[in-house]
Order: C-alpha cells, then structure tokens, then sequence
C-alpha cells in the first residue's frame, strides 16, 4: 500500500525544510493552502518569528475572482508587506503543496509586487 495524500504531503515538507530556512535578511516565504483559502508568512526561522503575514482572508484584499486570481493578489499584497519591512530576497516554502495552480499564482504575484526569489 502507498502513502495516504497527507503523508506524501509531510514527507516533501519536510525535505523542502531541509533546505530551506529563513534568516532576518532573507526569510522563508511559507504558503499554506486550504481548499478555500490561502495564507501566506515571512519567516525569521533564527530568531523564530514571523515578520509578515498575508492571507485570502484579509479585509483589505479584493476577494472576488477564481481562487487563483485571489491567490496572485495575496501574492502582491505580502510583497508589499515586505518591500515596507526592507526585505527584498526571500527563500520560497511551497509547504508540500505542488508548484503549480494557486500556489504558482501566489509566487507569480509576489515576483510581480517585487520579491525575488
């Protein structure tokens, strides 16, 4: 028998972690996706603390449109949270999920709201 979804999941997880680790100028970029939402943190894993965050959910954001459009927009808006912070580079944490969809659409939108990674 294979692996469940959610233990194949945890398993890339964790080798993406491996690899990827934020510091206070260059931190992690963790996406959470839910079948709803989106939510997005820059990650100070160092110190342990979380410098920005930004989701679907938040008030200001336009939530109209496919998830994917929201996803973009939840995209430029932590690029936003974050040029206003002075961090311009940051190390992507695609938390399991596949490059691809809403999570492709978040990255897209942050690299259009300025980040690089």
């Amino acid at each position: 028998m294979g692996l469940s979804t959610s233990e194949r999941k945890q398993r890339i997880r964790r080798r993406i972690r491996k690899v990827s680790f934020g510091t206070e100028t260059r931190p992690r970029l963790s996406v959470f996706r839910s079948n709803k939402e989106i939510y997005v943190q820059l990650i100070d894993d160092n110190n342990g603390k979380t410098l920005a965050s930004a989701s679907s959910r938040d008030k200001g954001l336009d939530s109209k449109g496919t998830k994917s459009e929201i996803a973009n927009a939840v995209g430029k808006s932590i690029a936003e949270k974050a040029i206003k912070a002075g961090i311009e580079t940051v190390a992507f944490d695609r938390g399991g999920n596949l490059y691809h969809g809403r999570v492709k659409a978040l990255a897209e939108g942050a690299r259009e709201g300025g980040l690089k990674f």
